[in-house]
């Protein structure tokens, strides 16, 4: 197999990129180039393990860590790119079929055809593998990021007045959320100087125990930054669950909505709203 990539890689590459472009009529000429140097790579670093005395039962070993980079980098980029990992996998599994081909010309006889064959075949299918396993990792990893980002956006703190702080909360308050509310905050805390926020929880649907114990450590690690906390949103349905559950919120100022929370922020620093003549 060292033979025939080593006389032959040219070839082998071509008749890889003919069979993978025909699977994909529709790609751009930059797409091309992009395989191509994928290709180009890929069997560059086959030739460089064989190279090296790589088992192909042993893909996991040091002389096969090169192609192991390149798949992971062509499995990365594709998952980027929102290709699936069938299309990915189908493209390493096509690099048998002109090895293949090049084992028929070589003239070698039938034991050595079967024996290369079979090296081949095991090596190739764990290359198919690996960029599976790379490919999926890829995609939870920028699931994961998005899901922060989107976490993040959903978390907004808004100045609504000198000293003022707003957190609108919206959706499931859980444990992560709460995190990133708590950062978040008293973050911006610092940054501002605020000595008053208010914590919206009118778009949050239901308010248990475990929502309930994460408001009140975001309120203490306010308190704790020197500043105080208003809970605005409290619709009659949530203010029975909260007197049933027999949750202490005594000492921290709760009002019906965010209008009224800002009114009673307002007067508590001095400011008095008037309606002009």
């Amino acid at each position: 197999m060292l033979g025939l990539l080593t006389q032959h890689e040219e070839q082998i590459v071509s008749e890889w990129l003919q069979q993978a472009g025909a699977a994909s009529p529709r790609m751009t000429e930059a797409g091309r180039r992009t395989m191509q140097g994928e290709a180009v790579e890929i069997a560059r670093y086959v030739r460089e393990g064989l190279q090296a005395g790589g088992d192909v039962e042993d893909f996991r070993a040091q002389a096969w860590s090169g192609l192991r980079g390149a798949l992971e980098s062509l499995s990365r980029s594709r998952a980027a790119q929102g290709q699936s990992a069938g299309d990915t996998s189908v493209f390493v599994l096509a690099f048998k079929r002109p090895m293949f081909s090049a084992l028929q010309r070589s003239g070698l006889d039938a034991q050595a055809q079967l024996a290369a064959v079979w090296s081949l075949s095991v090596l190739v299918d764990q290359m198919a593998q690996w960029t599976v396993s790379t490919y999926q990792q890829s995609r939870e990893d920028i699931i994961q990021r998005q899901q922060q980002d989107l976490l993040e956006l959903s978390t907004p703190v808004i100045k609504l007045w000198e000293g003022v702080l707003a957190v609108p909360m919206i959706g499931t308050l859980d444990s992560s959320r709460t995190q990133v509310v708590m950062e978040t905050l008293l973050q911006k805390i610092v940054e501002t100087g605020a000595t008053l926020a208010i914590i919206d929880i009118t778009g949050v649907p239901t308010v248990d125990t475990l929502v309930a114990q994460h408001l009140l450590k975001t309120v203490s690690a306010i308190r704790l930054m020197g500043a105080e906390c208003i809970i605005s949103g409290i619709r009659p349905q949530i203010a029975q669950t909260i007197v049933h559950l027999g949750i202490d919120l005594q000492g921290i100022a709760s009002k019906a909505s965010l209008a009224d929370a800002l009114s009673l922020a307002l007067q508590q620093r001095g400011y008095k709203v008037t309606r002009s003549a």
